[in-house]
């Protein structure tokens, strides 16, 4: 996330990181001065020079950012005066189709459309669906008091805005299941452990038990350190995974013997983790040359480029697209209260 934001979100010399550029804008030219005037007064109103970059992530991470446009009703030519930041998990848009019957067929006909948002400050967290429960406490909003960007990704059933990072969920998941299995195998399969092979002769079953059970208390030693108290106990009554086996045979010229349990094999084996690293990475879109450690970073002339990185700064280009739908929506309210351009004029 970090390197997406670090190439998203770039500042130059004098610490800007976006402006507006108006030459394919068919408007006279006086009025363009005017134009870049609000544009600084909305980007002064999100902060972005100060928190573009976590706009910007929460965004990325989101798939979705709202904001609340507040506008003096008593002087709305002052045009924008506040933007409020809401949590995308608590509102949703709404669409409430209104009908009617016809007289003559009995078939309803659709006679309106009214949309508007819905917000609750206590509604579920899971996905980005309001609860049906919320009864009153929801709070509707219209729609041009709300300015929602989001990242164009929708689930197959076409409810749900994903975001990017969606598809690196399972790879992610796969991979902490890997990294768990090898260390718990690396902890299991590690020490060497002694199997006791003790001769109980013709003993029957239960005294053969209890005579197996002896030996085991007898030669087993198992004393620890306690590093909260200082003190070296013994801990005998607990069973764990380094313990020795025990296990009883007939004689049949077969004495008491004890033998040695070896190693697991290959325990520095990690292509399985290489891989599902690898499969995580490509999930992100990021090239893997820049996770890697060890990889030289080369400034100026260069010979060639790699396809990941084209591939990689393509992905940039889409999300600042994406993105920027932010600044015209709120370019689009912010000339309508003032008078400079109608929305028509500006899309």
């Amino acid at each position: 996330t970090d390197e997406i934001v670090k190439e998203a979100i770039v500042h130059d010399v004098n610490g800007k990181s976006i402006s507006i550029i108006l030459d394919d804008l068919e408007q006279p030219e006086e009025i363009k001065p005017a134009i870049r005037d609000e544009f600084k007064h909305v980007l002064k109103l999100l902060n972005f020079s100060n928190y573009g970059s976590g706009l910007f992530r929460d965004w990325y991470i989101d798939g979705r950012v709202f904001f609340q446009v507040l506008v003096d009703r008593a002087q709305p030519q002052l045009g924008i005066q506040e933007l409020v930041y809401i949590d995308p998990r608590k509102i949703k848009k709404v669409r409430q189709v209104q009908k009617k019957k016809e007289p003559r067929t009995g078939a309803e006909v659709v006679v309106g459309v009214q949309e508007f948002y819905l917000f609750n400050d206590k509604t579920t967290t899971q996905g980005n669906q309001i609860a049906s429960n919320v009864g009153d406490a929801s709070v509707k909003i219209a729609v041009d008091a709300i300015v929602n960007v989001n990242s164009g990704m929708l689930d197959p059933k076409r409810q749900m805005v994903l975001s990017y990072l969606h598809k690196a969920i399972k790879p992610l998941n796969q991979l902490r299941m890997v990294e768990d299995a090898v260390v718990i195998y690396r902890l299991s399969r590690a020490p060497e452990r002694r199997v006791f092979y003790i001769d109980v002769g013709n003993m029957p079953r239960l005294k053969a038990e209890q005579y197996l059970r002896d030996f085991m208390t007898k030669f087993r030693n198992k004393v620890v350190y306690d590093s909260s108290t200082g003190e070296v106990k013994d801990d005998r009554k607990f069973m764990s995974i380094m313990e020795d086996f025990w296990i009883p045979r007939r004689g049949e010229g077969r004495s008491t013997e004890i033998t040695t349990l070896p190693p697991g094999q290959n325990l520095g084996e990690m292509a399985a983790v290489k891989y599902f690293e690898q499969k995580l990475y490509k999930s992100l879109n990021i090239p893997i040359t820049r996770l890697e450690a060890g990889q030289g970073f080369m400034l100026g002339r260069t010979q060639e480029i790699t396809r990941d990185e084209v591939k990689f700064n393509k992905f940039i280009e889409k999300l600042r697209s994406k993105f920027t739908v932010i600044f015209d929506e709120l370019m689009e309210r912010q000339l309508a209260l003032k008078g400079i351009a109608s929305i028509d004029e500006w899309m």
